[in-house]
């Protein structure tokens, strides 16, 4: 039997901010003060803990100042300002929540955030929303770094989008030369692999086929077997989905009727 340990531990960084009475003594002496690399994931809840700390290392009663985390991308666009929360029990004496305060990124925070190197920002903000921000290393610069991972909660992949579409002998065509083919991933997927399609249209009056091939490339004189056809009537009002399983190579879809204009997209994941 093997034996892997996993650690469940807090998340905790220490933070360095000046006040009036010390703010002509203040001096890092050459220590990182919360230059540690932060690690997020995306797909599940994550809470940052951080410690407000004076000069002398010592921390900080939270009384009047409220703390705030900006985030920033790699391109310096900004997703995420909030302010924190603060666990310090308010005591003047040195307990172990004194000078505390997390954040919770949650999972839709970070849905639509792609795997990258984020920069964030920690100030304190008092009762007159005067501002004072606070230092990431003893340089006196305020940026820190956090690495968000995809990996861990990887989640569904994007559709394809088809929004093209073509005449082939008398009838309209999309994914059916090699310029626009639709590839059905059968490495991915095993012998039940599942696909999802949903053709969004407005007053189209026809049928829809999907087809399929098995051959290793388009051609564009390929044999094509029908899956599913779907009757549009011209009344539906929402996306009309389709799914259907089985390990193919390319994916087509083929209309009894002209398209344009009455079917705006097809989405389709493998």
């Amino acid at each position: 039997m093997q034996l892997t340990p996993r650690y469940l531990v807090d998340n905790k960084i220490n933070v360095i901010s000046t006040d009036a009475t010390e703010a002509s003594l203040f001096v890092v002496e050459y220590r990182p003060v919360y230059s540690r690399q932060l690690k997020v994931y995306r797909g599940i809840d994550n809470t940052l803990q951080f410690r407000l700390l004076n000069s002398d290392q010592k921390p900080v009663l939270i009384n009047t100042n409220t703390p705030w985390i900006v985030i920033f991308d790699e391109n310096r666009n900004k997703i995420i300002e909030r302010a924190c929360t603060i666990t310090d029990d308010q005591s003047s004496t040195a307990s172990l929540t004194k000078g505390t305060f997390q954040v919770v990124l949650t999972e839709n925070d970070l849905l639509n955030v792609r795997q990258q190197y984020l920069s964030y920002n920690i100030y304190m903000k008092n009762t007159n929303n005067t501002n004072t921000i606070t230092y990431s290393n003893q340089n006196f610069e305020s940026a820190g770094t956090i690495f968000l991972d995809s990996l861990a909660f990887p989640g569904p992949k994007n559709s394809t989008s088809i929004t093209n579409f073509y005449v082939e002998n008398a009838y309209w065509v999309a994914g059916s030369d090699d310029a626009t083919k639709i590839e059905a991933q059968p490495g991915i997927n095993g012998n039940d692999a599942l696909h999802t399609a949903a053709i969004y249209s407005s007053a189209y009056i026809g049928t829809v086929e999907i087809q399929a091939t098995l051959e290793n490339q388009i051609t564009g004189n390929n044999n094509w077997s029908t899956i599913n056809t779907i009757t549009f009537t011209g009344s539906e009002a929402m996306p009309v989905p389709a799914n259907f399983n089985g390990v193919f190579n390319y994916i087509r879809f083929k209309f009894s009727a002209d398209p344009t204009g009455k079917i705006s997209k097809i989405l389709i994941r493998n």
